[in-house]
């Protein structure tokens, strides 16, 4: 989750990702094992995961020297920066009131503490407002506090048009 972000960790981080015109959604330091991940997400101000590969590389090579340079990370690391992907994370509250569209997203959520008597809701997310998700379950809507997601992501469904054979047929991706 971005609030969960370290601060001097994403204030090295975030104005490197402003800076290649995209938004930090999320970074984490995994530690244990050799080398450490380092791993960082980005998208576009239009929230539509449509990263290069290219600006993901450049954001790579700049944030790297940036760490190094200020010996940010205690050992050796793995630096991955990656757009959100299909099963997009949902980190922050625009995130959330995004995913809340016309017809709702499917969604995993995890909360921080058992929410009536549950840390893991998948449903539909029927609309977010008041800091608050609405997450549909088998006919019971639950209301998720923001406060409360531990991690929270969009769960994609595939439809025939992802495995058609001819590439016209295709959704468009970078």
């Amino acid at each position: 989750m971005y609030r969960d972000i370290p601060e001097e960790l994403r204030t090295l981080i975030e104005p490197i990702v402003t800076d290649h015109g995209l938004e930090l959604m999320d970074a984490d330091v995994v530690r244990g094992g050799t080398p450490w991940q380092v791993r960082v997400v980005v998208d576009t101000p239009a929230g539509d995961g449509r990263v290069s590969v290219q600006a993901c590389a450049d954001v790579s090579r700049e944030l790297g020297t940036q760490l190094d340079a200020v010996d940010a990370i205690a050992q050796a690391y793995h630096l991955e920066v990656s757009s959100p992907g299909l099963d997009r994370p949902l980190s922050r509250e625009k995130d959330f009131a995004a995913a809340a569209n016309e017809d709702g997203s499917d969604v995993k959520i995890e909360t921080r503490v058992p929410l009536d008597g549950r840390r893991r809701f998948r449903g539909r997310l029927v609309r977010f407002d008041d800091e608050t998700a609405h997450v549909a379950i088998d006919g019971q809507e639950f209301a998720i506090p923001f406060a409360q997601v531990a991690k929270a992501n969009v769960v994609y469904q595939f439809s025939s048009a992802d495995f058609a054979a001819g590439r016209d047929e295709r959704p468009e991706l970078d």
